[in-house]
């Protein structure tokens, strides 16, 4: 097995079997070392994190419907019963190709025969990187909690505000980016404003927050077929959501938007709208596209570097004229066929006679828009196009499947039959700071003056 030793190199070629290591502990890189569990190599998985993160429930959390820990497991738990996987809590901080080696932020260096890059992406924010600050993201367990910290907040304070002053702003909440995760986090607002916390307060009516979607392009869920996104449309309709598209914010201030001239007032401004790689991808001096995923053949190789693997997010694959998505299956597909390349190149091993190299297969979409609301695309078993409570149900049965562990399974369902059977949020805990964007605690947001409601000061929705 791997050794530390600083500051040279740490795992010096003292041992015979080939060394790999794998950055990065979300669905490629889980993938990848449980591919490589049983095979005659060493395996070194590094994480900034000691936890792998279901990120398509992160929403879930964001909105208190889950607790993070409903959603994340400790990879040391994941790979226990595998003795030649190291697990290091790091960050690599440089890739020198030529010597094959990659340091890591403690200070020390790890040698590798094969190297798997699977760090996925980060928020894109197009060169407004002070927006980050008022319009958090959805990316991590910590972006989760801040956002639920802020939903819950504006309640929160707008009962104070009403209960002292008789009145309060417009519980007006804007999300910019209409995919999926936009979409769902307008979808879970909606329900907890509307179902779960309309009784919780006394001097305000929860069910008056309005949400409304910014999106650039002319239709939500780009990514989804035709009649996909007017089935979201119409559930999002349902659900009291306004969807504006068309709409290219141009500013983001503490309290309101900006979409050209017209200032929309938002008690919390979210942010769903663009997505860019892991600055690791530019540390092996390769070719990248313009959000930095790393330019990969068909082995998911870099050119010149057949000991390097790229996953997930961080890879830009095409297939058929169009790249693969950036979202979990890919990622597990990736790592499980870097792990067959690798094994196939062992000592001993038996190269197949043609390998035509990484094929997505595309088992289907689906977006989660509220309570019994849903869109889904299915490609296998069988091919369909499904919403409402049919495509939610498929939705509940497939992400409880690919939760790792059993405990997170059953907690994730004892969670959601609690919150479906008795309309109860489970993790409506407010922590950190309890301050807002934008909220004067004297005057309240924008001063005394109460803010119009989004559906009056919006001229146009589509």
């Amino acid at each position: 097995m791997a050794t530390l030793a600083a500051p040279v190199v740490a795992n010096a070629k003292i041992l015979s079997r080939p060394r790999v290591v794998i950055v990065g502990g979300g669905f490629g890189g889980i993938h990848a070392a449980l591919g490589l569990a049983k095979s005659q190599v060493d395996i070194t998985l590094i994480d900034r994190k000691n936890y792998h993160t279901f990120q398509p429930l992160l929403y879930q959390v964001a909105l208190a419907v889950l607790s993070p820990g409903d959603i994340a497991q400790p990879i040391r738990s994941i790979v226990r019963e595998h003795k030649n996987i190291d697990v290091l809590m790091d960050e690599v901080t440089g890739i020198d190709t030529a010597n094959q080696r990659v340091a890591l932020k403690a200070g020390p260096q790890l040698e590798y025969d094969y190297l798997i890059l699977a760090t996925g992406s980060t928020h894109s924010y197009f060169g407004r990187n002070d927006w980050a600050a008022l319009a958090p993201g959805l990316k991590t367990v910590e972006d989760a909690t801040e956002i639920r910290r802020r939903v819950l907040l504006a309640f929160e304070l707008a009962e104070r505000q009403m209960l002292e002053t008789g009145t309060h702003p417009a519980l007006n909440f804007v999300i910019i980016g209409g995919g999926p995760t936009g979409v769902e986090l307008a979808g879970a607002i909606s329900d907890i404003a509307r179902l779960y916390m309309a009784k919780d307060f006394r001097h305000i009516n929860p069910s008056s927050a309005q949400v409304l979607i910014l999106e650039g392009s002319p239709h939500i869920l780009a990514a989804y077929p035709e009649d996909l996104q007017a089935m979201a449309l119409k559930q999002l309709g349902d659900l009291g959501v306004m969807v504006r598209t068309g709409a290219h914010v141009t500013d983001v201030q503490p309290g309101y938007v900006m979409v050209g001239d017209e200032r929309i007032d938002a008690v919390v401004t979210l942010w769903a709208a663009g997505v860019q790689a892991s600055p690791l991808g530019k540390m092996l001096g390769v070719e990248t596209d313009k959000r930095g995923c790393v330019m990969v053949d068909q082995h998911l190789n870099p050119a010149g570097h057949t000991e390097i693997f790229v996953c997930g997010d961080l890879a830009h694959v095409e297939e058929n004229g169009k790249q693969v998505p950036g979202v979990a299956q890919p990622a597990m597909q990736m790592g499980d066929y870097a792990a067959k390349r690798i094994m196939q190149r062992l000592p001993g091993a038996s190269m197949p006679r043609k390998d035509k190299g990484f094929h997505y297969f595309d088992k289907g979409d689906m977006a989660t828009i509220g309570r019994k609301a849903a869109v889904a695309k299915v490609e296998w078993p069988f091919k369909a196009h499904m919403g409402g409570f049919p495509a939610w149900v498929m939705w509940l049965a497939v992400h409880i499947f690919f939760l790792i562990g059993f405990r997170n399974r059953f907690s994730v369902f004892r969670q959601w039959a609690y919150t479906y059977l008795f309309f109860q949020d489970g993790v409506r805990l407010i922590t950190g700071s309890q301050d807002l964007p934008g909220w004067s605690h004297t005057d309240g947001m924008f001063g005394h003056q109460t803010t119009r409601p989004i559906d009056e000061a919006v001229a146009h929705v589509e």
